[in-house]
């Protein structure tokens, strides 16, 4: 089967498109013959070694698969060939298939596209388990969203909503806005690219404030960092929750003070551990984001479909933090 390669550590020009032997499904494994794999930051990471895991090269990255069960394993029930499903395996995505633990699936709703389905659980899963298990989101909070025009902050200004929060979404660009406000955000604000000297951290953090209002934000999903995380904590409300997410932009350094003088938390998110840790309480997410999809209140946005060959050039799009929505590799038909 064909199969878009890291043979060394590098950027997304690294990859080769090659052939490796088909594999196959073990005891408790699917074998899915993958029709779209959409791409994330963790790729652009795990192929410069950059990653929390380091597979064994020659490796196919792509975490993220919608495709069509091939063959099961001994032991697997409820999942025959031609199923259509959806899953998250880490990496293996971008080739023609992938042995996936069974219990890693779930069925890809009729009516949706694979390409709408590789979109959906990384970043929606991720993005509920952070406001409501890390940020206790509720009725009426206000909601600081920043990247929001990524996968995960188009994720999070819907799922802010579909619970009833008041959503500022921060973009880098008026193109990025408008995806914003139309995801449903309530205000957005741009923001100059980073790096900041000090009277531009001042600015921003006056920027946050100002679209947060007198009290601040009950809520504030970073999935950027850098040089945007110190402005946005300072215009955190009191007993707020700041959700760090990722570092495209960085690992920031924040002055420990403003939690005690906001008495807020400062709150990691790490989905993949968690679904691990609380499988079940992971399986009520994913019902719940199945249930906020099919009543229209939650739409992944698949804004650019790459050919398979071409796959290198998505993750070459993710690297440079220019996509709006979600990238999808379409690797067959």
């Amino acid at each position: 089967m064909r199969a878009l390669l890291s043979e060394a550590a590098g950027g997304p020009e690294t990859l080769k498109l090659g052939e490796v032997g088909d594999p196959a499904a073990g005891a408790g494994q699917v074998v899915v013959a993958v029709r779209a794999c959409s791409i994330n930051y963790p790729d652009v990471l795990i192929i410069e070694d950059r990653y929390q895991f380091r597979p064994e090269r020659p490796f196919a990255p792509g975490g993220e698969i919608a495709g069509v069960v091939d063959s099961v394993g001994e032991g697997v029930t409820g999942w025959a060939p031609g199923d259509r499903v959806i899953g998250v395996v880490g990496h293996g995505g971008l080739a023609e298939k992938v042995a996936v633990d069974a219990e890693k699936l779930y069925r890809l709703p009729e009516g949706r596209s694979f390409a709408e389905g590789s979109a959906l659980l990384l970043t929606y899963a991720t993005t509920i388990h952070a406001l409501l298990d890390r940020g206790h989101l509720k009725t009426g909070d206000s909601l600081l969203v920043l990247g929001a025009a990524g996968g995960v902050g188009l994720a999070a200004i819907e799922l802010g909503k579909a619970y009833g929060a008041r959503v500022v979404a921060a973009v880098s660009s008026d193109e990025k806005a408008a995806a914003a406000r139309q995801a449903g955000a309530d205000e957005t604000i741009v923001y100059a690219r980073a790096p900041f000297d000090k009277d531009q951290s001042r600015a921003l953090a006056d920027q946050f404030k100002a679209a947060g209002g007198k009290g601040g934000y009950d809520v504030i999903y970073d999935p950027v960092g850098g040089d945007y995380a110190e402005p946005a904590l300072r215009s955190i409300g009191w007993e707020g929750r700041y959700l760090v997410v990722g570092f495209p932009a960085g690992i920031p350094r924040l002055p420990l003070n403003l939690t005690l003088l906001k008495s807020c938390d400062v709150c990691g998110v790490f989905w993949g551990a968690f679904a691990a840790r609380d499988p079940q309480a992971n399986a009520t997410h994913i019902d719940t984001l199945f249930r906020l999809w099919s009543e229209g209140k939650i739409n992944p946005r698949v804004t650019d479909v790459f050919a398979f060959e071409d796959g290198g050039n998505a993750i070459a799009r993710m690297a440079a933090r220019s996509a709006i929505g979600k990238l999808v590799v379409e690797v067959s038909r």
